[in-house]
């Protein structure tokens, strides 16, 4: 919360807590608004479909015998109906005490809008001529509540799933998931009592409330985050916009074990990503790992979406050495492949993520990104010697569309030193810490 909202009589002609930057990111003022129009999600509305969130419900979903309705769909929305008596419209926060917004004086209906769209305890009070003639506190038991996933990248989904289901264990609500269709199978199945839909066949009239999780790069004024999520991790910023424990914990699979799928010792690897700061771009690191691997008696399965992957004159390949399963498999036959390795070894990608979820020891090589960015493991591989953690950095907006992105040392020597200065022998002593991992190279095979 602002300290300028505490308390604060404010009024405004028109709804002005319209969010919709490129790539889930937010902007808006820091006062809750008031409008004197009908349509309180208009602007709002708009700005959903660009972001790939479901739209607020045009009408407020919960009606009261005062005329009043509200609902909790893009944070707390109330309603009054137009007429000549005066209304007092107050937002609380419940777990803090504080009155969030009052309307003026000369209120007479109208939209009321909390300024905050994250998780929030509200409590709604109306008064006419001085009596309190609506009270309302938040409480989700027992009500329909839509949780929305606005992207369709494996990892992002894999890694708010556990909080969406944990929002549900705490309030006893009646839990949608809406998520891009081609994931639902990776979870519905580990989850009956929880509905998963495609993004796109939302109903949003069918919510007492609805939140969204993302990635809101411009959101400061912190209107759908409490907190901006680089500073407190890819995952963790689902528990803060949640209202949740930011513990972390993998979500369950819905994917049955399966057979081995090679009788041999293998390990599963991931070399590809969508931007090239996420690549291990030190040239000879794969090629070392790979040879390090077979030595130590293992079959090495790379099993990336694409053996292919760059723009321009920038390509990356499957690493030499490495048996090319690129594009042959499901993600349920990814997580069979991934379950039944020794070990998994990958960037901070999607893959890496379902690795995790897997059950899989996963070592991890990123450097653009901070450890605290993904979820833990005893195997991560960063050089703090090199310009590290642009990712982390607010004031470094990331380009989805430069797949060359290097905010510090683009078009320098030093372009991509995050991994580049990763050594093969770096990541050589995190695997040897894998329990298990043979003291010494297996006997060549005759």
């Amino acid at each position: 919360m602002d300290d300028t909202n505490i308390g604060v009589v404010a009024n405004a002609e028109k709804v002005a807590d319209a969010e919709g930057q490129e790539e889930a990111s937010a902007q808006a003022p820091a006062g809750s608004s008031v409008s004197s129009g009908t349509e309180i999600a208009s602007a709002a509305s708009g700005a959903a479909s660009e972001t790939h969130f479901p739209p607020p419900p045009e009408s407020l979903t919960q009606a009261d015998a005062s005329g009043l309705r509200f609902d909790f769909n893009d944070g707390c929305r109330v309603q009054a109906p137009h007429g000549p008596d005066v209304w007092c419209i107050r937002l609380y926060d419940l777990d803090t005490g504080n009155i969030l917004f009052q309307t003026t004086p000369d209120f007479r209906g109208g939209a009321v809008l909390s300024a905050k769209k994250y998780y929030i305890r509200f409590r709604i009070e109306a008064w006419k001529a001085e009596k309190l003639v609506f009270s309302h506190d938040y409480d989700a038991a027992g009500q329909n509540v839509l949780i929305a996933f606005p992207v369709g990248t494996l990892g992002d989904t894999i890694a708010w799933l556990a909080y969406a289901t944990r929002f549900a264990e705490r309030h006893k609500c009646q839990l949608t998931i809406a998520m891009a269709e081609r994931l639902i199978p990776l979870f519905a199945g580990a989850y009956p009592e929880i509905r998963f839909i495609d993004v796109k066949a939302v109903k949003p009239e069918d919510y007492y409330a609805t939140y969204r999780v993302g990635l809101f790069f411009d959101d400061v004024e912190r209107v759908h985050q409490p907190v901006d999520f680089r500073h407190v991790g890819l995952h963790r910023t689902a528990a803060h916009i949640l209202g949740l424990d930011p513990a972390e914990a993998p979500p369950r699979l819905a994917v049955a074990d399966g057979e081995r799928p090679i009788a041999d010792k293998y390990v599963v690897i991931a070399t590809q990503a969508t931007s090239q700061c996420k690549y291990w771009n030190n040239p000879y690191g794969w090629r070392e790992i790979v040879s390090f691997l077979k030595g130590a008696g293992y079959r090495v399965v790379c099993i990336d979406q694409k053996p292919v992957n760059g723009v321009g004159i920038v390509w990356n390949h499957v690493p030499a050495g490495a048996e090319d399963m690129t594009g042959q498999l499901s993600l349920e036959d990814c997580v069979r492949w991934i379950r039944h390795a020794e070990f998994f070894v990958g960037l901070s990608s999607g893959l890496s993520w379902l690795a995790w979820a897997a059950g899989a020891k996963v070592v991890m090589i990123s450097g653009f990104t901070l450890p605290n960015t993904e979820f833990e493991t005893p195997w991560r591989v960063i050089n703090y010697h090199a310009c590290v953690g642009c990712w982390n950095d607010p004031t470094l907006r990331f380009q989805h569309r430069d797949f060359l992105w290097c905010p510090r040392h683009a078009g320098t020597p030093r372009q991509f030193e995050c991994t580049s200065l990763i050594t093969a022998e770096q990541v050589k002593q995190a695997i040897r810490r894998i329990p298990g991992f043979p003291d010494r190279p297996a006997p060549a095979k005759e």
